[in-house]
């Protein structure tokens, strides 16, 4: 069975062009990566579940520890990670959202790595504003084509 995802690209226009808002990783492995370590706010669809974009809602206010901003949502499209999962996105212009702080939902894990001790990490541990040329450096390599499906979508090349 696929693992399917739903998320929130939300976009405005600054003085670098098209800017994406995308949330850093959290937990160990990601702390001190940069590249290939940011994802659009996103999150699995439970059985039986099918409505993407309420899903994509809820997973974006988990994440972030705010709601999605009421705007007029886009479908991007359904995208494909080499492993297999598809993450469909939803995008939104949102110039005047800027969160005061980002407390997200956590995950346990094992930490350190075999000592029986389980931690309790943010899924996200920050988010930013980041110029589309950036973004496609920072998202992990199976969003980066919703970056594409944006500009297509503003009509940007």
């Amino acid at each position: 069975m696929v693992r399917r995802s739903a998320g929130i690209l939300l976009h405005r226009r600054g003085a670098a062009g098209v800017e994406v808002w995308i949330a850093h990783m959290g937990g160990p492995f990601w702390a001190r990566k940069e590249e290939r370590a940011w994802s659009v706010p996103k999150g699995e669809l439970e059985p039986g579940e099918s409505d993407d974009l309420a899903v994509a809602r809820r997973e974006f206010a988990e994440e972030t520890g705010v709601a999605a901003p009421d705007a007029a949502y886009v479908a991007l499209g359904e995208f494909r990670y080499a492993s297999g999962k598809v993450v469909a996105v939803f995008a939104a212009e949102a110039p005047d959202f800027a969160p005061a702080e980002i407390v997200s939902n956590t995950f346990d894990l094992e930490w350190p790595p075999r000592s029986g001790r389980m931690r309790a990490f943010p899924e996200v541990d920050r988010a930013a504003w980041v110029p589309i040329p950036r973004a496609r450096e920072l998202l992990v390599a199976g969003q980066v084509p919703a970056l594409d499906a944006l500009l297509t979508h503003l009509r940007i090349e």
